[in-house]
């Protein structure tokens, strides 16, 4: 049987029907400022304590405020943090680090060696109901005080003096540097934190140790922040002020930045693009970016607990060529794996990839009539999704497939981002759901961690004992072959239990001001604030 994809195709394009050929207008040139910097950054952040925050449009911020003991360069390479050097003992297990002496806090106090291994204590004390405290897994005993097991001062960090920060890892961690620069190991200012509770993240609370602080927070609008003078890189930051501004639709953000508003989006709407491609393409950058685009099944609830084949039919019909191609259309990778590619991992195929399309819709439907389903009594569910234009474009997408394929009904409900943050995590209520996993570092682990039955970013309700094994046994193993074997094991398994629907792996895709500089393409999307500079030509003046 033939997928009708010309019938489908127009389904997926309704949702653009009444675009102009030209979506935004005429562009305008804001009044020049060589020291402000305006940056669209996506959905309202939920956090600015960075032990509790969740989405990246926080971590944007974060990565302003906080200066980890490792950095990130222009180019998403690492550099010198708050640490000027370090050591690594033979057998990788022992980390020392050299704080620069000239470390200091917003309110001109030291950084030190303690301020830490209170943050990292903190990270992982359960009491700070962190959601990335399993970040923190490889340092020595942190999972037993993750789970309480422990406390907090049994965690393998010391202070050696005011400038030696030792950490101990409980097994050979090769990305662990590069974990480093993850928020979840930032420290935090202990006197203000025990000053204000909940409070100390907010503007004129927070003391933060990074090339900005919070200055200004308007919900729903934007967030300003202002140089550190006490950072010790300040001589060669150039840009005084940053405002980063949360603006959930992708077509309002181009409209503001064509509008001269913002320097830069955070991402371009999908049925834009091809204009954007024609009448500003210099000013487009479309760059791969480690990050996985999938629809996530509460397995702990009906109706797909229990149901993994009912999940693996839904899962067979997705038509990815169309759905990159048709809907998203910047390059994005058809995804039937859930790891996105990246060097020396090879991500299992499960066998039905390699099938033809009519062998896959014959198995899809036994599948669903076996789970109960057919014609006459269809699958009923809802999509859930934050509110945004692109991801309401492909749940539409993904629902037309179901329907011509199956039979299956489906509900499109979209929520605030916090609030669908919320919904997931409570697992009360979701069906299958939309989500998305950002690499936190260049190595598979980075996605098959949160899998694991007692991650904080499993809001699949995902728990299989073998899979936690491998991923268990994968953080002590020392041969590295044997390590990604394990990993690519434990993707196997979870791609046989299906407990989401790989889509597509990312790319990158916004448009940046010629006049912005320092920016550079990065596979994990950091662009800290202080490597940039703005530089307009005197006629834009």
């Amino acid at each position: 049987m033939k997928f009708p994809v010309a019938a489908l195709s127009v389904l997926l394009l309704a949702g653009a029907c009444g675009q102009q050929a030209n979506p935004v207008g005429e562009a305008v040139d804001r009044p020049a400022s060589e020291t402000t910097l305006h940056r669209g950054n996506g959905v309202e952040p939920d956090s600015m304590d960075p032990h509790k925050g969740e989405g990246t449009s926080g971590a944007n911020i974060l990565r302003d405020l906080f200066d980890g003991l490792v950095g990130t360069a222009p180019d998403g390479g690492l550099e010198p943090g708050a640490a000027e050097s370090w050591d690594i003992s033979d057998d990788l297990m022992i980390y020392t680090f050299h704080l620069r002496p000239d470390g200091r806090w917003s309110n001109g106090d030291p950084v030190t060696a303690e301020d830490f291994v209170y943050g990292l204590r903190r990270s992982a004390d359960p009491a700070t109901l962190s959601e990335y405290s399993q970040v923190l897994a490889p340092i020595l005993n942190a999972e037993e005080v993750i789970h309480g097991s422990l406390p907090p001062e049994s965690l393998g960090v010391e202070a050696v003096d005011d400038q030696t920060l030792v950490i101990r890892l409980k097994g050979p961690t090769p990305y662990f540097l590069e974990l480093l620069t993850h928020a979840t190991t930032y420290p935090v200012h202990r006197t203000s934190v025990e000053r204000y509770g909940n409070r100390f993240a907010r503007p004129g609370n927070l003391i933060s140790n990074g090339a900005y602080v919070l200055d200004e927070w308007v919900v729903q609008s934007h967030i300003r922040l202002v140089k550190n003078p006490y950072y010790h890189g300040a001589d060669t930051v150039r840009i005084e002020n940053v405002y980063y501004y949360s603006i959930e639709n992708p077509s309002v953000e181009l409209k503001r930045y064509r509008a001269g508003e913002l320097d830069w989006t955070e991402s371009v709407p999908h049925q834009q693009l091809d204009w954007i491609r024609e009448n500003m393409p210099e000013e487009l950058r479309i760059a791969p970016y480690f990050g996985s685009y999938y629809y996530g099944f509460n397995v702990t609830r009906p109706p797909f607990k229990d149901q993994t084949g009912l999940r693996r039919a839904l899962t067979m019909v997705v038509r990815r060529d169309i759905l990159t191609e048709k809907v998203t259309g910047a390059g994005e990778l058809p995804a039937v794996t859930y790891v996105p590619p990246v060097t020396g991992y090879a991500a299992p195929l499960p066998e039905w990839a390699t099938w033809s399309w009519e062998k896959r819709l014959e198995e899809a439907r036994r599948l669903y009539e076996e789970a109960g389903y057919s014609e006459d009594n269809p699958l009923e569910i809802e999509i859930r999704y934050n509110t945004n234009e692109n991801h309401r474009r492909i749940a539409l997408a993904l629902s037309a497939m179901w329907k011509q394929a199956l039979g299956v009904r489906c509900r499109l409900l979209n929520e605030e981002f916090k609030v669908f943050l919320e919904t997931r995590k409570s697992k009360a209520v979701t069906e299958l759901f939309r989500a998305a996993w950002i690499g936190d570092y260049q190595d598979p682990f980075s996605f098959l961690e949160i899998m694991h039955s007692t991650h904080g970013q499993n809001d699949v309700g995902y728990a299989n004992p073998l899979y936690d094994a491998l991923i268990e046994g994968s953080m002590v193993e020392t041969d590295p072959a044997t390590r990604m074997q394990m990993l690519q094991d434990a993707e196997r398994i979870l791609l046989e239990d299906q407990p989401v629907v790989p889509l597509f792996f990312y790319v990158n895709r916004r448009v940046i001001k010629p006049w912005v500089k320092g920016w550079d393409d990065s596979l994990l999307d950091y662009h800290p604030t202080r490597h940039m500079y703005i530089d307009r030509p005197a006629a834009g003046r």
